[in-house]
Order: structure tokens, then sequence, then C-alpha cells
């Protein structure tokens, strides 16, 4: 082989041997863009998934901090009115003491042991934030009018002429409403 021959063959060869270089650049490259576009979209996808895992616990937080804020409620609710029951139940003691007291013939002694009983009822019942309704103008939210007379220059209307059986509240929430008699004009 002459030296030109072997330079040609040398030649193709470098050229043949760039070719391929040059084809598997191509082939490399396309294949690396293959495996970004498939890395991007699986970090596409695992961010989705992150943030609709996210969301997820976002709501799931705020629903249980809802839950305890509805838990500490009834529970302070509970607590508030919890002697409503046992309040309902003594108070028509209460009333049946009012109307002892208001029996004539009775004895000062026995009197004055049916106020103490009274007293120490009422202040139990005070001390548990139950106190009677008050009875000076006409409110339907805490009485309950059983009669109605005609006003006039000592009863204008809407006022309470008298009162026959007392309403009790606890707190704000109205145990038994005031049966009062009205006048009206």
């Amino acid at each position: 082989m002459s030296k030109d021959n072997k330079e040609e063959l040398k030649n193709d060869t470098i050229k043949e041997n760039q070719e391929e270089i040059k084809e598997s650049e191509t082939l490399t490259e396309e294949v690396l863009e293959d495996i970004v576009e498939d890395e991007v979209s699986e970090l596409e996808e695992a961010q989705n998934t992150a943030k609709e895992f996210e969301n997820k616990y976002l709501r799931v937080s705020a629903e249980m901090q809802n839950m305890q804020r509805r838990s500490n409620e009834e529970r302070l609710t509970l607590v508030k009115y919890r002697s409503q029951d046992l309040a309902k139940k003594i108070i028509p003691s209460l009333d049946n003491l009012e109307r002892a007291l208001a029996v004539e013939g009775i004895t000062e002694e026995v009197k004055k042991g049916l106020e103490m009983v009274q007293e120490s009822l009422v202040s139990a019942l005070k001390d548990e934030g139950i106190e009677e309704v008050p009875v000076t103008t006409f409110d339907h939210n805490f009485h309950m009018a059983v009669q109605t007379i005609p006003a006039d220059d000592e009863h204008p209307a809407d006022s309470i002429v008298q009162v026959f059986q007392k309403g009790y509240k606890l707190h704000e929430r109205l145990l038994r409403p005031a049966m009062v008699v009205v006048a009206q004009a």
C-alpha cells in the first residue's frame, strides 16, 4: 500500500469515526432529552402528589381544630348549664315555701324557719347562676301573660300588675317564664 492510500484510508477512517461520533452524539442528546423529559414529568407528578397530600393534610388539620373547638364549646356549655335540671326540680319547692309563708295563722318560729330554708335555697341557686326573672315591664321573652286588665293611671300599658308565679333563668337561658297579669291599652 502506498503512502497516499494509507493516508486516504486513514482519512476515511477518521471521517467514519467522526460521523459515528456525530451520530452517537445525536443519539446521546435524544436519549438525554428523553431522560430529562421523563425526569421532569416524574418531578411534576411528584410535586402534584405532594400538593395533593399537603391540601389533604391542611383540610384534616383544620377539621381537627374545628372538632376540638366545638368539643371545648360543648364542654363549656355543659359546665355552664349543669345545674339546669336540678334547678327545675327545686323551683317548685321554692313556690311551695312561698305559699306556706303566705298562710295566715302559722307561728313566728315556723315562719322564721321557712324563711331560713327559702333564703338558703335562693342563695344556693344564685351561687349556680340561677336568678329570678325581673318583673317590671312585660317582655314576652321572659313573661307569660295569663291575664290582661285595662291600663289606667296607676298601671300604664305593658306594666306588670300581678305575679302569679315567679320566673327563673340560668345565665341567659330561661328556665321558667313568670306568669303575670299585664295592663294593656
